[in-house]
């Protein structure tokens, strides 16, 4: 034992539960959860791309089609407390780093943060749902876009902010779908006790998901630089309406059926990671 250790004997205890297993579980819990959230909006999505125009394609709508199901509100909650893991885990690499090599650097830390908040957030919405405030998890993720983007031009410097913003999350959809064609993920796998079946399911549903999550995340960012520059919130569009865009190219709905079919296997990409990623 060294004097650090001595020193801070809390933080060696705090490291050690969350180096147990119970944190590795609650981690590929979330993993598997955020993999049904995407499969159901993908499946959303290419019921839009073939004509049925009903439905959100994003977060609020996946819960919508959960609910409907039978015993939709135990799936709700086991939904929830599946990305209460995910929360839970991002905030153990906040806080002691995350595994692999550099882990423990700064900026990997303040990622896992960033990270932690997010699913928070999605935490708090899935159980609001699940517990019969209906708004707070179904609600149009484009109107909430809306509002945000209306609230922040009305600040001081709101346009440069805005647009700071959409210019910042077209710059991570291009980095999301980079790493994942660059096939990034491999040194968060257990590779070496994969198949090789497993190895070739794991890279195409992870370089076709990935390609598409982040191409979604670019044109999101892309509307959100449009209200910016255009001084018009209406402009700036959620999860659903983005997707809905895709229909609009000179393409008609393939493309959009092609990115919906993209989000699918970025969901069955995550239940991958759920089994094999390193925690």
């Amino acid at each position: 034992m060294n004097t650090r250790t001595l020193s801070f004997p809390w933080r060696a205890r705090a490291r050690g539960a969350v180096n147990s297993s119970a944190v590795g579980i609650a981690a590929r819990w979330g993993f598997a959860a955020r993999g049904v959230l995407y499969v159901l909006v993908g499946l959303i999505a290419l019921r839009i791309a073939f004509g049925d125009s009903g439905g959100q394609a994003d977060r609020g709508g996946a819960l919508a089609v959960l609910s409907a199901q039978p015993l939709g509100s135990v799936l709700l909650w086991a939904l929830g407390v599946g990305l209460v893991g995910m929360a839970v885990w991002r905030l153990s690499e906040a806080l002691f780093g995350a595994a692999g090599e550099g882990g423990h650097k700064a900026r990997k830390r303040l990622a896992s943060a960033a990270r932690c908040v997010f699913y928070a957030f999605v935490v708090y919405s899935v159980l609001m749902f699940a517990a019969g405030e209906s708004g707070s998890g179904s609600g149009s993720g484009d109107q909430q876009s809306k509002d945000v983007t209306a609230r922040a031009l009305d600040l001081p410097g709101g346009r440069w902010l805005v647009g700071l913003a959409g210019a910042g999350i077209v710059v991570a959809g291009v980095w999301i779908a980079g790493r994942a064609v660059l096939r990034k993920y491999h040194k968060h796998l257990k590779l070496g006790a994969m198949s090789r079946k497993e190895r070739r399911f794991t890279d195409v549903t992870g370089v076709v998901g990935g390609a598409a999550r982040g191409a979604v995340f670019a044109v999101v960012g892309v509307f959100i630089t449009r209200a910016a520059l255009t001084y018009e919130p209406n402009e700036a569009k959620g999860l659903d309406d983005a997707l809905r865009s895709f229909a609009e190219t000179p393409t008609g709905p393939w493309l959009l059926a092609l990115v919906a079919a993209g989000l699918a296997c970025f969901g069955l990409f995550s239940f991958a990671m759920a089994r094999w990623r390193r925690v």
